[in-house]
């Protein structure tokens, strides 16, 4: 069966080191370089009269020759190999991963007995290995059947995987370990294993691209391998499989994963007891003659994963600082090793006072020195220095991945986005407290709408063109330390254009290390949503909780008590090919205890609990405060069980690390809670002009009217008045399907009023403009005027004068404010309305060309962007 004129491709070079494969965030990592996964599947074989399920080890030889010759430096195996295959494979430098293979097409989980043999004998499988220098990776499980995986649950199979990795681990505890999965039980949770494997037979670029994006979502920071791609020559013809693997190879390198096992080496392959004849995957046939698809896949695992250098764009990276001597020489030397061929680094030194010049001065980059005017001003005085068609801005706290401009790159290239962002991973070795503070909420998270779009992108690691950037005014001067970034990509969206975001294009960010760096971290990140709701109101909801379209991901985020359970998407009778997970997704009184406002619920019942002393009956209150309070500690516990804490050898340490990240999870919402009433995000704030008329408060309806002489649709009057509303500062919403109203506008949380626009036509084009409005209150302004009443009703009748009167007073308080409000509402509707016809039409945008120099001016109010 062989052909024995492959015998001379043998000239690879012995694999010289056996140093073991490791990961370093979302790559495998050989020594100090990352290693690049270009394998094949080998594999399975009919067995011998001996009970090999290998060639022998002559023919071995041949295959791993030929193998190398062609560029590919990993193998995979279905079956635990035999010694001589691991040698043959060391020295050829061939890295195996080897399945480790068990009944897993059976109910396995009914017998005890079963399940617990299993695990021995795959504990005894890894035993025999010997920790082999070949070997890269172990393989726990391949494509256990969607039936038998829905026949237990999740939770029993995901379980049942953690014993078989921990059985591996025990005998090899520094061997990676996987599971190789596939898209019909993509939803199993398995956050122990060293890194993710899917195989994956998409035969369209816009499909695969699409799921590889997707993956990379699901495994988050860790690293993706698709473990078998490929196409049957047999149906499909010799020339399409070529043609196939090639341009999914080459996509599959520049979308981030780790690498590929093309299956198969061969055309033989044996399973089930039988030879397969009516399926041909293999980059040669039986008789080991090469087919056109090796010579594809030889030529895309020496070009991959990056190629043609000449059409890489100039990229300009931009480092802001401001005392950052701590942690530059990270950023500096990180940037000093990119692996880019076009690129220039400028500083902005935002008038430090400590030792970062002198550090800076040591290397070869463009420093420029301003006075200390706040973070957007240095990021603006780096974009007008920029050479760069794109400028890519990563913190002083922060270093890149080597190749993470050539995937910015790769993105850019390859779509329209105004700007691209990536991950931003902690290091493994900044210390405990710090990896505590990467597991609370908080840090530098993007939100996505989709796999591949974005409404957010963490500033730490952000790429835009340079020209949108100029166009949308830069960074707006007011966000001195954060904020700037969420302000900057909600104007970009709001210009029609798109953000993207590329899983391998990440950096390295430093967490704080001290529970006081992080509390003044989370104040001021308080402080900088003020200011995002000051500017964009309709961004937030009635409790000054910032509302995304798109969903965030990130470690450490508090999670909400859910009673429900996730659901399964597996089709009529499990025919699904791709099942997926959809949350159910809580109702808004399972979100109230995530906002920073419920701490000033848990201060009122507890200031109330005290005023007892005054009158007894205010004693309910405190069992009010001990369950808002057990509901926070509560989900903080279960969010904090999430952290990673498998680096973790001792018990005792394990547990005070979970408790500090709890403690994070409960800081967290103080702080932000403190940041945000210093800087007037209160439940009680006001927003809109100002004017309000009281004269025609107690007339609930108002009517307005305005004739035209040309004529528009009611949506763009509408659009207009809500441009008006917002300019204001008025928070207006739209009304819903269901509604019978179009607009409402409110000022604060307890009151608002609504409108409805209707057209008279009078022929010609004129038309007759009417809007009538009317005020209205929410329910949490009913329930607290009704509970003031009646605590001063009751506080009376029971002769507690004192605490009547503060209760009276209280009452009349919130009247009035509820008056204010209200008027405030109808006027800014009235006001809106009322210049209806003079308003240009909502989506204005003024371009906005580059200053003079570096002082940067905003040059458009947030009424003049585009409104979506």
């Amino acid at each position: 069966m062989r052909n024995e004129s492959t015998r001379e491709v043998r000239t690879a070079k012995p694999c010289a080191s056996r140093e073991r494969i490791h990961i370093e965030g979302k790559f495998l990592m050989w020594g100090k370089q990352k290693f690049y996964l270009k394998g094949v599947t080998y594999g399975t074989f009919r067995p011998t009269d001996d009970g090999s399920q290998y060639p022998p080890a002559d023919s071995v030889d041949i295959d791993f020759a030929a193998m190398a010759q062609n560029g590919i430096n990993s193998v995979r195996t279905y079956t635990v190999p035999p010694a001589y295959l691991l040698d043959k494979a060391l020295e050829y430098g061939l890295h195996v991963m080897v399945g480790l293979p068990w009944e897993q097409h059976l109910t396995f989980l009914d017998d005890p007995a079963q399940s617990a043999r299993i695990v021995a004998d795959m504990r005894a499988s890894v035993h025999t290995l010997g920790r082999h220098p070949a070997v890269l990776c172990y393989a726990i499980g391949n494509e256990i059947p969607a039936s038998i995986v829905r026949w237990y649950g999740e939770k029993k199979i995901s379980g049942f995987l953690q014993r078989l990795y921990q059985a591996v681990k025990a005998e090899d505890p520094e061997g990676l370990v996987t599971y190789v999965n596939y898209p019909t039980t993509e939803y199993l949770t398995l956050p122990f294993l060293d890194f993710f494997c899917f195989n994956v037979y998409l035969e369209s670029p816009e499909k695969l691209n699409g799921y590889i994006a997707k993956l990379h979502n699901l495994v988050g920071d860790k690293p993706l391998l698709l473990a078998e791609v490929g196409l049957d020559s047999q149906r499909n013809g010799e020339e399409k499989q070529a043609d196939s693997l090639d341009w999914q190879l080459r996509m599959i390198f520049a979308k981030g994963c780790v690498g590929t096992f093309v299956f198969a080496w061969t055309d033989e392959w044996w399973r089930g007891g039988f030879d397969i004849e009516d399926w041909d995957f293999g980059l040669v046939d039986r008789n080991r003659r090469p087919k056109p698809a090796l010579y594809a896949v030889s030529k895309a695992y020496a070009d991959v994963p990056f190629t043609n250098d000449a059409a890489l764009p100039f990229i300009s990276v931009a480092v802001c600082s401001y005392n950052g001597s701590a942690t530059i020489r990270d950023t500096m030397e990180g940037l000093k090793a990119l692996d880019y061929p076009n690129f220039e680094v400028i500083v902005v030194n935002d008038g430090s006072t400590d030792k970062l010049l002198d550090i800076l001065t040591e290397y070869d980059v463009q420093i420029i020195t301003t006075e200390n005017q706040g973070l957007s001003n240095a990021r603006n005085t780096a974009l007008y220095a920029a050479q760069g068609d794109i400028v890519a801005y990563i913190d002083d706290d922060a270093y890149p991945d080597p190749q993470w401009l050539r995937y910015l790159a790769y993105a850019f290239l390859n779509s329209e986005h105004a700007g691209i962002g990536g991950p931003n991973l902690p290091p493994a070795d900044d210390g405990l407290i710090a990896h505590c503070v990467a597991n609370a909420p908080g840090g530098p998270v993007h939100v996505l709408t989709t796999d591949e779009l974005a409404e957010h992108i963490p500033g730490c690691n952000m790429a835009f063109r340079r020209e949108v950037l100029l166009e949308v005014g830069g960074f707006d001067p007011i966000y001195r330390a954060a904020g700037d970034d969420v302000d900057l990509c909600w104007r970009v969206l709001h210009t029609g254009r798109t953000i993207g975001f590329h899983a391998a294009a990440f950096v390295w960010h430093h967490r704080r290390n001290s529970l006081k760096m992080y509390w003044q971290q989370q104040k001021g990140y308080g402080k900088a949503e003020a200011l995002l709701e000051g500017k964009w109101p309709q961004k937030y909801n009635s409790f000054g909780h910032l509302t995304w379209t798109g969903r965030i991901y990130g470690n450490g985020l508090t999670q909400p008590i859910q009673l429900g359970k996730r659901k399964v998407f597996h089709g009529t009778w499990g025919s699904a090919l791709f099942q997926s997970v959809y949350e159910q997704a809580p109702n808004s009184m399972a979100y109230l205890p995530l906002m920073p406002e419920w701490f000033l619920l848990m201060g009122l019942l507890g200031a109330l609990s005290m005023l007892s002393v005054l009158w007894q009956p205010l004693l309910w209150a405190l069992p009010l405060l001990i369950i808002t309070g057990v509901v926070v500690l509560t989900q903080a516990g279960l969010s904090a069980a999430y952290a990673d804490l498998r680096h973790v050898q001792r018990w005792s340490l394990k547990v005070q690390l979970y408790g500090l990240t709890m403690l994070l999870h409960l800081m967290q919402p103080v702080a932000r809670l403190v940041g945000r009433l210093q800087h007037g995000l209160t439940p009680w704030r006001k927003r809109g002009s100002g004017e309000q008329s009281f004269s025609k408060l107690l007339q609930r309806v108002r009517a307005q009217e305005q004739w035209s002489e040309d004529w528009h649709p009611v949506e763009e009057l509408l659009a207009r008045v809500e441009h008006d509303l917002l300019r204001r500062k008025v928070r207006a919403r739209r009304g819903g399907t269901f509604d019978r109203w179009d607009l409402q506008a409110s000022c604060s949380f307890f009151s608002g009023a609504r409108a409805i626009m209707a057209i008279e036509e009078h022929g010609g084009g004129r038309m007759m403009v009417k809007f009538k409005s009317w005020t209205v209150l929410s329910q949490s302004a009913y329930v607290i005027t009704g509970l003031l009443l009646a605590l001063t009703t009751l506080s009376l009748l029971d002769r507690a004068y004192v605490l009547s009167g503060l209760f009276a007073m209280g009452t009349a308080l919130f009247a009035v404010h509820l008056l204010t409000d209200v008027a405030r509402s109808m006027s800014d509707l009235s006001l809106a309305f009322g210049s209806l016809l003079s308003v240009p039409a909502a989506g204005a945008v003024e371009n906005v060309t580059e200053p003079e120099n570096p002082a940067f001016e905003l040059a458009t109010e947030y009424g003049e962007y585009k409104l979506v």
